[in-house]
């Protein structure tokens, strides 16, 4: 097929599932969406075991599409940018250092969690993997998506303190957990040994340059748009910014996911209050909130199609039913840990940590990292324990998080 005709399948499955959800369903959008994706993958692996050949043309469908590629160098930077184009800044400032720990400490205690947890679990089960491995899928599986968090807490009505923290953490952490995956995939493939000056120096390269990279270029936009009162020309610079500077970060190797977001966050109070007309602000939140629900659409299509790569052994499904809560404690703990040092000096809800691990979901920026890997057993593995941790976080925890905060929030609390 070609690319063209892939596209249009994937859009119109996209809008086939999301009419079929809206009348029958009745999920938040992309729940309802994935769902519906599995389903049908379900149905055409169900298909060829009677005998109809159908999961063998969808796999070959499937195969041609490159989903890291696809989500981490298509899709991602617009999703970004549409989703810190609504995020008050002061909000996010007022939490930094929270926001700041969790997405730093928190992700690469996490990844070390997971990694030394799954490590003898996998040898227990009879499915060895080695430790740089495990690692591995800590760094993909510890940081949550900010694309799955945003189009889910929309829904949710969180309290705006805690809605900050959540979706703050989930913008930031991402580029974090991307910088340990490179130093750990490096350490893999022999090119560099642990050092940890290294890795340093790679977090400041990748995260602030790239933070640095998105306030130089979405101030140069925001100067720009204070100059002109066109809406159409408006609306197409912050395009421009947006594929432009992602594509500057990746080829000046900084983190083109953090450039992006620090562009949409300036553009989104700065730019909109300050440079654009009333008429202007509404036909770009009309445009990038299209933009966002038709590209999350696809993408939670594409999530659900993904199960037809998956390689389906016993040992691998059990190993992904453990990971689950392991990944789960891990995220508890990585969390609990920050809050308690951070509630000497500040008030908390009691219940935050509960509903910070349980909010903290995960999406396709895991399931792309996996797929990144070297063929073999232990990609397949790990892909297979991702794609359960994305699935049970998305389909459980996202339709659970609204009766979590309904249960333990009250509108007075300190979140």
């Amino acid at each position: 097929m070609s690319i063209f005709e892939i596209i249009a399948l994937l859009v119109s499955l996209a809008a086939i599932f999301g009419y079929l959800n809206y009348r029958l369903l009745k999920l938040p959008t992309t729940i309802g969406l994935m769902l519906s994706s599995l389903i049908l993958s379900l149905f055409l692996i169900g298909a060829s075991l009677i005998g109809w050949d159908l999961e063998d043309r969808a796999n070959q469908i499937i195969k041609q599409i490159d989903f890291n590629q696809t989500l981490m160098q298509g899709m991602l930077s617009f999703l970004l940018f549409a989703g810190a184009l609504h995020v008050n800044l002061e909000n996010l400032m007022r939490n930094k250092w929270t926001i700041g720990t969790l997405a730093t400490l928190g992700v690469a205690m996490s990844t070390l969690l997971v990694g030394a947890s799954m490590y003898p679990l996998l040898i227990w089960i009879g499915t060895p993997l080695p430790l740089i491995y495990c690692f591995l899928l800590g760094a993909i599986v510890s940081p949550t998506d900010p694309i799955a968090v945003l189009s889910l807490l929309k829904k949710a009505s969180a309290p705006l303190s805690l809605e900050t923290k959540i979706v703050g953490e989930s913008l930031f952490n991402d580029g974090v957990g991307i910088v340990l995956f490179l130093v750990l995939y490096e350490m893999l493939s022999g090119q560099q040994s642990f050092d940890l000056p290294h890795v340093i120096f790679l977090l400041f390269k990748e995260a602030g340059g790239g933070i640095l990279l998105g306030l130089s270029l979405g101030w140069f936009t925001y100067s720009l748009l204070k100059t002109i009162d066109n809406y159409q020309l408006e609306v197409l610079l912050t395009l421009a910014l947006v594929t432009g500077g992602y594509a500057v970060a990746s080829s000046l190797q900084v983190s083109g996911p953090l450039a992006v977001v620090a562009a949409g966050l300036l553009i989104g109070n700065h730019g909109r209050h300050l440079a654009m007309s009333p008429t202007t602000r509404k036909h770009l939140d009309t445009f990038w909130e299209l933009v966002d629900e038709i590209l999350n659409a696809v993408l939670f299509v594409l999530i659900g199609l993904e199960i037809l790569v998956l390689t389906f052994r016993f040992d691998h499904l059990l190993a992904m039913l453990l990971a689950i809560p392991l990944v789960l404690l891990s995220r508890f703990i990585s969390v609990g840990l920050p809050v308690s040092l951070f509630r000497l000096r500040k008030n908390f809800s009691p219940h935050v940590v509960k509903i910070l691990t349980w909010g903290g979901l995960r999406g396709g920026i895991s399931v792309a990292l996996a797929l990144s890997l070297p063929t073999g057993h232990s990609r397949d593995l790990i892909l297979a324990i991702t794609y359960g941790v994305v699935v049970f976080s998305i389909l459980v925890q996202g339709l659970t998080i609204s009766a979590l905060l309904r249960k333990t929030v009250s509108p007075e609390s300190p979140v």
